[in-house]
């Protein structure tokens, strides 16, 4: 049963979902350095005062990751829960592989400033989520 669990389409995702915060995190924070918003010194202290960044891209970039950062613990549980309850596959996987595709995507038209069409997308990684839970209540 685990190996199924361990060998799951939700579960794969959620490797890749990792891989793209990992992504996000860095060309974000690469962004601050490259814009020169802030100087190095602040970048590598404790960033007491509150500075947000000037560059229109540096600020989507931030923007779109804390938009994520706000689905992400629920796409976590959901994939973890489908493959410990034995329930991947099916709505669960289409909503797994939905949601990452849809986040990437969603990352892609923020940051290139493209206004409904990103709403429709963030709706349609919300769907995504909607599914693995009908999965896993099923």
């Amino acid at each position: 049963m685990m190996e199924a669990a361990a060998a799951s389409t939700e579960i794969w995702v959620l490797g890749w979902s990792v891989v793209f915060l990992i992504v996000h995190i860095l060309v974000q924070a690469l962004s601050l350095d490259l814009s020169g918003d802030f100087t190095i010194r602040y970048l590598l202290g404790p960033r007491d005062e509150q500075r947000a960044p000037k560059s229109v891209v540096s600020g989507r970039l931030l923007r779109s990751l804390h938009n994520m950062l706000e689905t992400y613990p629920a796409f976590v549980a959901l994939a973890l829960a489908l493959a410990v309850t034995g329930k991947t596959g099916g709505l669960g996987a289409i909503g797994a592989a939905t949601w990452l595709q849809a986040r990437v995507v969603y990352t892609v038209l923020y940051v290139a400033g493209v206004p409904v069409l990103r709403t429709l997308v963030w709706f349609v990684s919300i769907i995504a989520l909607v599914l693995m839970v009908v999965r896993l209540m099923a």
